[in-house]
């Protein structure tokens, strides 16, 4: 999602958009945590989608 999609979006959308994202990465870093997750790439691929703090900064937008 590029920030011209953003921008198009309503706030109630935005948060809607927010509290999806939150539900995936709490899910994954349980799944990951619990030695659950089948594919431990997805964690990257979504830090680096949403630039999730949790990843420390360190991966960018590809």
């Amino acid at each position: 999602m590029d920030a011209n999609e953003l921008r198009d979006k309503t706030p109630d959308q935005l948060r809607n958009e927010l509290s999806n994202l939150k539900k995936e990465a709490f899910n994954l870093r349980f799944q990951q945590a619990t030695g659950t997750m089948e594919n431990t790439a997805r964690m990257r691929r979504f830090c680096r989608a949403v630039q999730h703090p949790s990843c420390r900064g360190k991966l960018s937008l590809e």
